[in-house]
């Protein structure tokens, strides 16, 4: 008779590339999955997984008992939740994905919250700046930054907050080099790129708050990082220009370590969203409290709390 504990192992076994991250993700060693394996399918009468190829393979047995039994699993969950909510108690895993600099400024700290008020409650926050990588089925909310694609079908979106983007650099660059006056003389000067997501990260837009003229800029960077941070500390120690997403840069400009160049025009915006995912979980009482908590967080972004100051841009 199979019992739950065998259904997650055999979970975890099946959407492992190898026995051996397996037994990674199970926090136990190789031979010891293989010795469950083996005595799992000793019980059942039947192999599997298939051992003839490099990569794990599952039979059609296995293809059978992983799906069924992410099934049961998941039944399991939603009667476990139903039962807590009688009791109003939220509890069960609760998995996040955020992108790797957002999240660890502003996801990170509400989860650590949310967690303390609802202790019952597992959290598992990945930070990844490759979302379209990560499969909807391992997560029941991610953090999004930027404009989405057309890749999210079945996906609830909630818009937690808007985020402008910003050209900007450091004065001491300013002073050095000179202001650029309009988006090509950008070609003149030093800029540094940031290359994450799938993006054209060399392909700079402008839009014309007067005309609505689009300006479109290929930069050759001098710079360039997959790290946002590396990014804006070359910025901030006057290596030259940036694009940076006005949640990371607005408090940096308000001090002056920053200025905004191109007031009169727009750069693609990068709200934030929050996705909703395709496991069951993602209905579960702790998704619905967690997506509540990043709504009442975000209503004000703690970066355009100091809005009423005017932030320094020059022309």
């Amino acid at each position: 008779m199979l019992t739950t504990d065998d259904l997650r192992f055999f979970a975890a076994v099946s959407a492992a590339a190898s026995l051996a991250a397996a037994a990674r993700t199970l926090d136990v060693s190789a031979p010891a999955v293989t010795q469950r394996l083996r005595a799992l399918e000793a019980r059942l009468g039947v192999q599997l997984i298939d051992r003839g190829g490099r990569y794990l393979t599952l039979t059609n047995e296995g293809e059978l008992l992983a799906e069924r039994g992410r099934e049961i699993i998941a039944s399991l969950g939603e009667l476990t939740d139903a039962v807590s909510e009688r009791r109003s108690v939220v509890s069960g895993h609760l998995r996040l994905v955020a992108p790797l600099g957002f999240g660890r400024h502003h996801i990170a700290p509400i989860v650590a919250r949310f967690q303390a008020i609802h202790p019952k409650v597992r959290v598992d926050l990945q930070l990844t700046d490759r979302l379209g990588h990560t499969p909807a089925e391992s997560w029941d909310i991610a953090i999004h930054v930027g404009p989405l694609d057309d890749a999210t079908p079945g996906l609830t979106v909630r818009h937690l907050a808007p985020n402008e983007r910003f050209l900007c650099c450091s004065p001491d660059y300013l002073a050095r080099r000179g202001t650029p006056m309009v988006p090509e003389d950008l070609r003149a000067h030093a800029c540094i790129a940031l290359r994450e997501n799938e993006e054209d990260v060399t392909l700079w837009r402008f839009r014309s708050k007067q005309s609505g003229d689009e300006t479109r800029v290929r930069i050759e960077p001098d710079l360039a990082s997959n790290a946002g941070e590396v990014v804006k500390a070359w910025a901030l120690a006057g290596y030259g220009f940036i694009v940076r997403s006005e949640w990371d840069v607005a408090g940096d400009l308000l001090a002056n370590r920053l200025v905004r160049v191109f007031g009169d025009y727009d750069l693609p915006a990068a709200p934030i969203v929050a996705l909703v995912g395709t496991r069951r979980e993602a209905r579960a009482a702790r998704t619905h409290r967690f997506l509540d908590e990043l709504t009442e967080r975000f209503s004000r972004p703690v970066w355009r709390q100091g809005a009423n100051e005017p932030l320094r841009t020059r022309p």
